[in-house]
């Protein structure tokens, strides 16, 4: 017959041969302020795991007035980087023995806001706030309540925050987009087809705000100014970014010399609209996305990507949180990835 007597801290104690309060701290997530090795803290956690011990959530919040749960709030689910972002977190929470929820609030403040309140009210123990349209109003409701709590994407004032270098990361994608530009004819010298625009974002959120600015100083540097008109911060809406690469090319009469897509979301109706266009205007068309898809190396043409750390990015935040009052702001280099020359066809 099999023991109806569920497994106690005690038992893996005794297994280990180690005390319950250690066992405790490497099971709640406080075992690097004790002091505990990581190896100890992951040996009980796997074992815990092995006998089936599972914490009572309930009872712990009970006794240490904490619930064991820690929020993430994002603006989407479907967009790559935030989806990596929500993966790498929860592998973190569960490695800290925390119960991760994580809700998607599509960049609207009073959802923002509201969402935060709903997990205050269910005693989360931290929130990890990725992309948020109104940081301020957040760190000012997190603070009142005492609650820890860290920006990622999105900086806030007077609260820990980590992003991605986006200046440095435009700079570098926007120089691998003008080192691929095809040869144009002077025909099209004047027309604007001979520019590189940037398409998407928003230039009210510090992500954005930082890619343009990257993107502005590299065209600069290279052709001696940035026209307004290359800078088509149009947000990231699917449906609204197909309408304005319709209407560039519609403008120029054809595509232009080359394209930032300044998001996942934005880069993927790039795609959708470059597949209805023939094989020739392709060819002299140069690309890059500020964002990462591993399919795009079986494009039919070349596409730079920026890679950003989502992995990175989570593990920084957590070291922040266990800094309490700290007020830093760290930056995480994105990476680059190259496109493969263009494949000639043969030779007839």
């Amino acid at each position: 017959m099999k023991p109806t007597q569920k497994h106690t801290i005690h038992d893996i104690a005794m297994r280990i041969g180690t005390s319950a309060s250690t066992v405790s701290a490497a099971l709640n997530g406080t075992w690097k302020a004790r002091r505990i090795k990581e190896e100890t803290a992951q040996r009980i956690i796997a074992l815990a795991r092995e006998m089936g011990y599972s914490v009572n959530l309930q009872a712990r919040g009970l006794r240490t007035a904490r619930s064991g749960l820690v929020g993430l709030i994002l603006p989407e689910h479907s967009n790559r980087f935030f989806s990596d972002l929500s993966q790498s977190f929860t592998v973190e929470a569960r490695a800290r023995s925390q119960c991760p929820v994580i809700i998607a609030t599509a960049r609207k403040p009073e959802e923002e806001l509201s969402t935060v309140r709903d997990l205050m009210g269910y005693s989360i123990d931290a929130l990890f706030v990725a992309g948020a349209a109104d940081p301020g109003q957040i760190s000012d409701i997190c603070r009142a309540a005492q609650l820890p709590h860290v920006f990622i994407d999105q900086p806030c004032p007077g609260a820990p925050s980590v992003i991605t270098d986006n200046e440095t990361g435009a700079r570098q994608l926007t120089e691998a987009i003008i080192d691929t530009l095809a040869p144009h004819s002077p025909a099209l010298e004047g027309t604007g087809r001979e520019k590189v625009y940037l398409l998407g974002g928003d230039a009210r959120l510090h992500a954005s705000s930082r890619r343009i600015a990257g993107f502005q100083s590299e065209i600069t540097a290279h052709f001696g100014k940035c026209d307004a008109d290359q800078v088509i911060a149009c947000g990231y809406e699917p449906e609204v970014a197909q309408t304005e690469i319709q209407a560039l090319y519609a403008r120029l009469g054809g595509l232009p010399a080359g394209l930032f897509a300044n998001s996942i979301n934005v880069f993927e109706e790039v795609l959708r609209f470059l597949s209805q266009r023939p094989e020739i205007e392709l060819g002299a068309f140069s690309l890059g996305c500020f964002d990462y898809e591993p399919y795009g190396a079986l494009l039919r043409l070349p596409v730079h990507m920026v890679r950003q750390r989502h992995l990175e990015l989570v593990r920084t935040a957590w070291e922040l949180l266990d800094k309490p009052g700290s007020t830093d702001l760290v930056t995480v280099p994105p990476e680059m990835c190259l496109a493969r020359p263009r494949r000639l066809p043969p030779e007839c």
